[in-house]
């Protein structure tokens, strides 16, 4: 856009472009969030597809409500504890104003926000969305609705926001402020996600005949179908996280191209050489896996790093996700080996290989030392927290539904619907 460069107004459409752009990604963001459904959905059994989704629809609804009323608050409020979280109700939140709970007037339409303001709190409201959407696929087939629900609200308060602080609220969290380079989430998202997941699965324990080979994907397309959604919707993630139309958005964009295409070939030559076949499910698990491992990084990789990141990734994910088998945890959908395996890899990798920060560059130790520190604090509060909450859930009101319902099935024990309701006749 230098034509506008003379423009006095150039600066005021620039802002109004960035802001489009970012709630366009915001959109796209959003659509991830039935991808996950759709993409979880089609590997469990066919009995459990209705339940599946709905833990996802089920986020996108708790998740969206309590982010108006304090979620944006304490991720990017001021106040409240230093480092930690922000207030929710600090009248600096461009939306203490318009949740209409403090008596804020008679007229909302005089108190609107900016529109790039308001722009950033949709777009962030999305992650912290999709966010508890993928801790949803570690307790595949057999965890109760409300139960989930319960979980769901308390762990996105005390657990999501006040990280989304650490690592997104530039120059006031703790990571952002150390020096941590988490451009989309590989902390705030992934690794918080997958320590949630592995939480949960310890928590609700294992699925009944669970071993390896036992369950297979009832609907693969189904699968293909929401890997295909995320990687569509993960432009959005990546390139709108730089909050502008700039090179920046660029790279991130191409990197967003290129490690989930060369995580694809990793998974599949991993995958081919293991077990004798190449699986279309194979394809679908590796390119979500680079999109994972590129989130923390896509600001700060040449695309050729981004390659290498993605197919390395794909290899060491395909096989790190047999570790649920050898050490006996029931992580149903591979929540711990592609999202915290492949968030902890994309974000130690800017430590070696990110541009003018990482130990090619500089020949220094010190950004692979903080990547660690936040990826590590993360994964420990997250799992810490998480377990404690599923606990106290399992222990009261009940997490896992029993066996006779696991046995017929979730949906029609929980919900009362089937996923594929034939006739009889």
């Amino acid at each position: 856009m230098m034509f506008l460069a003379d423009d006095p107004t150039a600066g005021d459409v620039q802002s109004a472009v960035n802001a489009l752009w970012l709630l366009v990604a915001a959109a796209l963001v959003l659509i991830m969030t039935p991808g996950v459904a759709f993409f979880y959905g089609g590997m469990v059994k066919a009995k459990s597809v209705v339940s599946m989704m709905m833990m996802s629809f089920g986020a996108m609804g708790l998740i969206g409500v309590l982010w108006v009323i304090y979620g944006f608050g304490m991720s990017f409020g001021t106040g409240g504890i230093p480092g930690l979280v922000g207030n929710p109700f600090d009248s600096s939140n461009p939306l203490f104003l318009l949740t209409g709970l403090l008596g804020a007037g008679d007229n909302p339409g005089s108190m609107s926000p900016e529109l790039p303001q308001l722009a950033f709190v949709g777009f962030q409201a999305t992650f912290a969305i999709i966010t508890v959407a993928l801790i949803s696929g570690a307790i595949a087939d057999r965890a109760k609705f409300g139960a989930w629900m319960v979980f769901a609200g308390i762990w996105g308060t005390i657990v999501y926001f006040p990280v989304a602080f650490w690592v997104f609220n530039l120059g006031n969290g703790w990571a952002s402020a150390w020096g941590v380079n988490d451009f989309a989430g590989g902390t705030a998202v992934h690794i918080n996600a997958g320590a949630a997941g592995l939480a949960l699965a310890l928590v609700l324990g294992k699925r009944i005949g669970f071993q390896k080979g036992i369950q297979k994907p009832h609907n693969v397309p189904l699968t293909l179908l929401g890997a295909s959604l995320l990687w569509f919707g993960w432009f959005g993630f990546n390139s709108g996280s730089e909050a502008a139309v700039d090179g920046v958005a660029a790279i991130a964009w191409i990197n967003t191209l290129a490690a989930p295409a060369a995580a694809i070939i990793g998974w599949l030559i991993v995958e081919k050489i293991k077990d004798g076949k190449a699986t279309s499910i194979g394809a679908a698990s590796g390119a979500v896996t680079g999109l994972v491992a590129i989130t923390p990084a896509c600001n700060i990789l040449t695309p050729g790093w981004g390659l290498l990141l993605g197919l390395l990734a794909g290899g060491l994910c395909c096989l790190t996700i047999e570790l649920k088998f050898k050490l006996g945890f029931d992580d149903s959908l591979d929540v711990v080996g592609i999202h915290l395996i492949g968030g902890l890899f994309g974000t130690l990798y800017i430590g070696i290989f990110g541009a003018g920060i990482g130990l090619i560059d500089t020949g220094s130790f010190a950004q692979l030392g903080k990547q660690a520190g936040a990826a590590f604090a993360v994964m420990g509060y997250s799992f810490v927290l998480a377990w404690i909450i599923g606990t106290i859930i399992q222990k009261t009101m009940g997490f896992r539904i029993t066996s006779e319902d696991e046995i017929a099935g979730v949906d029609t024990a929980v919900h009362g619907e089937e996923s594929y309701a034939l006739d009889p006749a």
